[in-house]
C-alpha cells in the first residue's frame, strides 16, 4: 500500500478517491439529475463534472431520444417527484395510491375530526337531479350521524375513562376524542375527502397517471389530469406522454362481463352487523423442502436441482435445524431472510372498508379487492356499541343503503362512493413467507387498529395451522393466547 492510501483510508488505488455526496436539487433539476445518473455508464467522469454539461436543453432532448425514443425507462427513476394532493375522496384515493414503488402518508381521520360536507359529489350526476339529490341526502345523513356519533361517544367515554390526577382538561378531552373519531369514522363514505402526499419517481408515476386517466371514474380521471399537469412543471419531458391507456380502460369491463354469470344470488342483501371472514385458500406445497433449499443455496456452488434433491432427501428435523441455525439470531426488527420469499400463501379476506385502507399500504403483497358494495354487511364499532348508539348507526346505515341501490342500477362504480368505512369488503390476496413475517408482526400488536387487527390475527393463525415451524421463529409485540408458550420470547 502507497503512503498516500496509508495516510487515506478512504483511498483504494491512488487518484481514486472514495466520494458520497448528493446532487443538489436547488442547482439541478429532477431531469438533469436523471441524466447525470444515466450517463455515467457510458463516461467515466464524475456525476457532478457531468452534471456541469447537462443543461435543461440537453436533459429534455436525452430524455426524448433514449427514455421515450428506445424505451430505457430505468433512467426515469431517477427523477423524483412530491406532491401534495389535496380534497380527493377515499375511493380516488386508493386508485392513486395503489403503485408499488412510491410513498404516500394521508390525512388521517383516526386524529382529526372531518368537516361538515367534506365529501365529493360524483359529476356522474349531472343532469339526473333526483339521483344527485338522493346521494347528497345520504351522505348529509352519514355525517350528521357522524357528529351525533362522536358527542354520544365521548359522553360514554367520560363516564368510563376517568381523568388522571394530573391530566390537563385538554389532554383529557384530546385523548378521549381520538378513541371517539377512531371509532365513529367507520360511518364515512368512501366519498369522504381526504389529503395524500406523494414521492415518486417519475417512471412510476407516469404509469399511475395512466392508471387514473383510464378510469372509469371522472373523479380519477380529472385526478390524473390535475397530477399529469403539476408533474409536468417538475419532470417535462419524462410525465409528457402519460395518457390514457385503453387497455387498461377496458379491462374492467371485459372482466365483469366474464364474471356475468359468476355472481352470487341475493347480491343485493345487507347481512348487517358480520364478523371478518378470513380463508387461507392455497399454500405452497413441499414449503420446507423449498426454503430450506433457497437458505443454502447461495453457500453452495452447485445447481439447484442438486441442492433441492439432497434437501428432500433429508428428515424433517433435519430440515428444521438448518431453518433455525439460518434465522436464530434474527432480531425483532430484522427483516426475514429473502429466500423466505420462496413460500406462498394466498388468503380471500372479507374486510371492512376501514381495514382494507389499512390492509392496502402493504403494496408488496399482491392484491385484488372487488368493487365496494354493500351486500356484504357492515360492523358496528364497539365503542359505538357499548355507549348505546347502535340504533343511530344502523338507522344512517340503512339510508345509504337505500340510496346505494338506486345509484347501483346507474352505475355501480359511482354507487361506490356511499359505501361506508364500516361495510365489509371481499379481497384475494397473496404474499410470501418474508411479506407475512412482515405483515403479521405490524398487525397484529395491540398498537394497530382493531378493524385490521382482528383479520389479519385470523390469517395468522391460519398460516400457523399449515407451517407450524415457520411461524414459530416470528418475534410478536403481542402473542395469541393460542400460540404456544415455548414459542415466545
Amino acid at each position: 500500500m502507497t503512503a498516500s492510501n496509508k495516510e487515506n483510508p478512504t483511498a483504494s488505488v491512488v487518484g481514486h478517491t472514495r466520494r458520497v455526496y448528493p446532487l443538489d436539487t436547488h442547482d439541478l433539476t429532477e431531469e438533469q439529475i436523471a441524466v447525470a445518473f444515466a450517463m455515467t455508464s457510458r463516461r467515466p467522469d464524475p456525476f457532478d463534472d457531468i452534471a456541469r454539461e447537462v443543461s435543461e436543453e440537453k436533459a429534455a432532448d436525452f430524455h426524448e431520444r433514449w427514455v421515450l425514443g428506445y424505451g430505457h425507462a430505468s433512467v426515469a427513476e431517477h427523477a423524483v417527484v412530491h406532491l401534495a394532493v389535496e380534497n380527493v375522496s377515499r375511493l380516488a384515493c386508493d386508485t392513486l395510491e395503489d403503485n408499488r414503488l412510491a410513498s404516500y402518508t394521508e390525512k388521517s381521520s383516526r386524529y382529526q375530526v372531518m368537516d361538515s360536507g367534506s365529501y365529493h359529489i360524483p359529476t356522474e350526476l349531472d343532469g339526473h337531479d333526483s339521483l344527485r339529490e338522493e346521494y347528497i341526502r345520504a351522505c348529509d345523513s352519514l355525517f350528521q350521524c357522524y357528529f351525533r356519533l362522536i358527542d354520544g361517544c365521548m359522553a360514554h367515554l367520560r363516564r368510563e375513562i376517568p381523568q388522571g390526577a394530573k391530566e390537563r382538561d385538554g389532554i383529557y378531552n384530546l385523548r378521549l376524542r381520538r378513541i371517539a373519531t377512531d371509532h365513529c369514522r367507520a360511518i364515512l363514505p368512501s366519498s369522504t375527502l381526504t389529503n395524500v402526499g406523494v414521492t415518486a419517481n417519475a417512471r412510476t408515476l407516469e404509469h399511475a397517471i395512466s392508471k387514473l386517466l383510464s378510469s372509469r371514474l371522472d373523479e380519477e380521471q380529472r385526478v390524473g389530469l390535475d397530477v399529469r399537469e403539476q408533474a409536468r412543471l417538475i419532470t417535462p419531458t419524462l410525465i409528457k406522454y402519460a395518457e390514457r391507456n385503453e387497455y387498461l380502460a377496458t379491462a374492467p369491463s371485459i372482466r365483469s362481463g366474464l364474471a356475468g354469470n359468476a355472481r352470487s344470488e341475493g347480491e343485493r342483501e345487507s347481512t348487517g352487523d358480520t364478523a371478518p371472514l378470513v380463508r387461507l385458500l392455497h399454500w405452497s406445497e413441499d414449503a420446507d423442502v423449498k426454503l430450506v433449499s433457497a437458505l443454502i443455496y447461495s453457500g453452495t456452488s452447485s445447481p439447484y436441482e442438486d441442492v433441492l434433491r439432497k434437501v428432500s432427501d433429508l428428515s424433517p428435523e433435519d430440515r428444521r435445524e438448518y431453518i433455525d441455525r439460518c434465522v436464530s439470531e434474527m432480531g425483532p426488527h430484522d427483516a426475514a431472510p429473502r429466500e423466505f420469499e420462496l413460500v406462498d400463501y394466498t388468503f380471500e379476506y372479507l374486510m371492512d372498508y376501514g381495514a382494507y385502507r389499512e390492509f392496502k399500504r402493504h403494496r408488496m403483497q399482491s392484491y385484488f379487492p372487488q368493487l365496494l358494495t354493500v351486500s356484504h354487511g357492515y360492523r358496528v364499532p364497539f365503542v359505538v356499541e357499548q355507549a348505546g348508539l347502535s340504533g343511530d348507526f344502523d338507522a344512517a346505515i340503512a339510508v345509504a343503503e337505500e340510496a346505494f341501490w338506486k345509484l347501483h342500477e346507474f352505475s355501480p362504480v359511482v354507487a361506490q362512493y356511499l359505501v361506508t368505512h364500516a361495510h365489509n369488503r371481499r379481497v384475494l390476496s397473496k404474499l410470501n413467507l418474508r411479506e407475512c413475517f412482515h405483515l403479521f408482526k405490524l398487525r397484529t400488536s395491540e398498537m394497530a387498529h382493531f378493524s385490521i387487527r382482528e383479520p389479519v390475527s385470523e390469517a395468522l393463525r391460519l398460516s400457523f395451522e399449515v407451517h407450524p415451524y415457520f411461524f414459530r421463529h416470528l418475534q410478536l409485540r403481542d402473542y395469541p393466547e393460542w400460540w404456544p408458550s415455548s414459542d415466545r420470547d
